[in-house]
């Protein structure tokens, strides 16, 4: 039985004062141990919200990191110095990475791949455009992201990888994808995590739904046979965080 999951992504949003503020409102609010809880603050709140969390239940994330150990990346973040910290997860290729940032297939690989390499648990953002969507090829344009996402990395390793289906027409604009399209897209990403490797290990990938997931629509998207738990937006920087955690 898959555990379910639900990170928060807090994206460009809170100053270190700000987040222990949200963490600390959270923490008495949260009252499930059946969920996996993250929360990916910016890189300067990290150490403010490791030390909020702990004795808590809530785990760590970022929102991003580089695929190098070290050397002259002005601007990045390692792996190692999230791991130093005591950051669990990772989220690489949101769509907003890709967007702006010019994140591509191949350096998500990259960053998956030395993610795992330092023990850290990626969570692996997929998903299509509103125009890709009309075009009929979400269900291709996903599975080639997953695809190469996991490119080298071994059957043990998949099984820990969180991947989180995003459709980029759901982020922040109040839409949702149906019950329906978000669980048709999460089965095949698990059928194509089965056909790269095999059926146990498909069974044992966690695949999330982010786009819009808020209280009032989690437990119908996370009873869903193949959605487990959410990647949530604009809801993880409120309260409403832990009515969804607690679904």
């Amino acid at each position: 039985m898959r555990k379910k999951i639900v990170a928060g992504n807090w994206k460009m949003n809170k100053t270190p004062k700000q987040a222990v503020e949200l963490v600390n409102s959270l923490k008495d609010k949260i009252n499930t141990s059946a969920v996996d809880v993250v929360v990916c603050p910016t890189f300067v709140c990290l150490q403010a919200v490791l030390e909020a969390v702990k004795g808590t239940n809530i785990a760590v994330g970022a929102q991003n990191m580089y695929f190098e150990e070290n050397g002259a990346y002005t601007g990045e973040i390692s792996p190692e110095m999230l791991t130093s910290m005591g950051v669990k997860y990772v989220i690489i290729g949101h769509s907003e990475r890709r967007q702006y940032f010019a994140e591509t297939n191949e350096t998500v690989n990259k960053k998956t791949l030395k993610a795992i390499e330092h023990k850290l648990i990626p969570i692996v953002c997929v998903g299509e455009s509103l125009a890709e969507r009309e075009q009929g090829i979400t269900i291709d344009l996903v599975r080639l992201q997953t695809k190469i996402a996991l490119k080298d990395v071994n059957k043990e390793d998949a099984k820990n990888v969180v991947i989180a289906y995003e459709p980029i027409w759901a982020i922040g604009t109040g839409k949702t994808a149906t019950n329906e399209q978000a669980e048709e897209v999460c089965k095949a990403i698990r059928d194509v995590v089965s056909e790269i490797y095999d059926v146990e290990t498909g069974d044992a990938v966690r695949v999330q739904y982010g786009g819009s997931v808020n209280a009032g629509n989690a437990n119908a998207l996370f009873n869903m046979g193949n959605i487990d738990g959410g990647l949530v937006g604009g809801a993880s920087l409120k309260e409403e965080f832990a009515s969804i955690v607690n679904y």
